[in-house]
């Protein structure tokens, strides 16, 4: 098992470096754009219905071009597909700025600008491990978590003051710029690297086009039971939380004047920063691999004392603590590298994104509908057990095999990862 990485190992790769910052960047743009945009429908409508529309337009596109168009992850040069989709989202805000089109124009603009965003983060994060190696690769995947929490309360903060400063046609504006600046430093600061898949056909194989090939690579990573397993533990603890996430509003509302959402909301998102932190800089590896049940189990166990209602501030640190345990996913981060084909990583994390996002939006759907038939805090107590129902039934997945990593960091052969069935 490699030694534990620290920071300056990771941040002294320039290429990762690189990665970090288009990334926090990145993060930031997309929530002042889908801030402004609701925003600006709201004005131009009036619309309660259109302005949520407008925030969360890009969500259900999301899922559908992780279903259908993920192969171009692999077929494409990462660097390319990754500075492509920045120039396109300049393009796009650009137009949004101007404000010439109608709102719902608009909306069904953002929403196929979004069937690309999966393509684009599957790229990025098949990057990490041609980057990092060992440990760090493990590390860097955290950073990246803290920096998607970090940057997207940062871009709330920013978008509020440019809001007020400058209105939504200048946020878009000001969004078009971080665009730009995101493509210029991957274009600068990445390494050409071709794509992982073959772009011409293999003598006597049919060329597929992109959504044949996205949905039969998907079946294929699907019907390995080694990597079913190991996506299915990914998407389940984790997701099934996140209905407790959606019910956070009327909890606080059931607990009188005084009480704020935001208050539980900032600190799950905080326990999950604190949780990444900790256990991927401090945590050895091979310990991290031995508590990955542990730390999915912390996820669900302390929502069960929702049942008791509890004030406020009791009720922020259980969820502070139950969503520490987020960070049972950096003990899987190595096992799923080991198991994918080198020529699928793109899709396969790109897979791993696209279920968490529907599993996560079925959750909080689900929790939101029982919120109409019990209380709030029953219903969070619900999200939890069920949380911890699904790291028990996971449990041996969890639970590392004790075989060691592959000693040069990468994945085995289909034909190794295979024969592991």
């Amino acid at each position: 098992m490699d030694p534990p990485a620290t920071f300056r190992n990771v941040f002294a790769v320039a290429e990762f470096r690189v990665i970090f910052a288009s990334f926090g960047i990145f993060m930031i743009g997309e929530t002042v754009k889908m801030l402004a945009l609701s925003v600006l429908v709201y004005e131009r409508t009036g619309s309660g219905l259109l302005a949520a529309l407008a925030y969360v337009t890009g969500f259900l596109p999301h899922a559908l071009g992780g279903v259908f168009l993920l192969a171009l992850a692999d077929r494409l040069p990462a660097r390319a597909l990754i500075v492509g989709y920045d120039l396109l989202r300049l393009a796009v805000v650009a137009v949004l700025a101007t404000g010439v089109l109608a709102p719902p124009l608009m909306l069904g603009l953002v929403a196929v600008v979004a069937l690309f965003g999966p393509v684009s983060g599957a790229a990025r994060t098949a990057l990490l491990p041609e980057v990092l190696h060992g440990d760090a690769y493990v590390l860097g995947r955290s950073l990246l978590t803290v920096a998607a929490g970090g940057t997207q309360v940062a871009g709330f903060a920013v978008g509020g003051l440019l809001l007020g400063l400058v209105g939504p046609h200048g946020s878009l504006w000001l969004t078009a710029v971080t665009c730009g600046l995101c493509a210029l430093l991957v274009r600068l600061g990445l390494a050409r690297r071709p794509a992982r898949v073959r772009s011409v056909p293999m003598p006597g194989r049919e060329r597929r086009g992109a959504v044949r090939e996205t949905l039969r690579v998907n079946r294929e990573l699907l019907a390995d039971r080694r990597i079913r397993g190991l996506l299915l533990a990914q998407w389940l603890p984790g997701s099934l939380l996140v209905g407790a996430e959606g019910v956070a509003v009327p909890y606080a509302a059931d607990l009188g004047k005084g009480a704020s959402a935001g208050v539980l909301l900032m600190a799950g998102a905080g326990g999950m920063l604190v949780g990444d932190l900790l256990v991927g800089r401090f945590v050895a590896p091979a310990r991290r691999e031995r508590w990955t049940p542990w730390l999915a189990l912390l996820l669900g166990v302390p929502m069960l004392a929702f049942l008791a209602r509890p004030a406020l501030m009791p009720a922020a640190a259980l969820f502070a603590v139950a969503t520490a345990g987020f960070a049972y996913q950096l003990g899987l981060a190595r096992r799923f590298l080991d198991a994918v084909p080198t020529e699928r990583r793109g899709q396969a994390f790109g897979l791993v994104s696209t279920g968490m996002m529907a599993m996560q939006g079925l959750a909080a759907a689900g929790a939101g509908a029982l919120s109409e038939l019990l209380a709030p805090g029953v219903v969070m107590a619900i999200a939890g057990a069920a949380s911890a129902a699904a790291t028990l039934l996971l449990w041996p997945i969890l639970t590392p095999a004790g075989r060691p990593p592959h000693p040069d960091g990468e994945p085995r052969s289909v034909g190794a990862g295979r024969a592991d069935r």
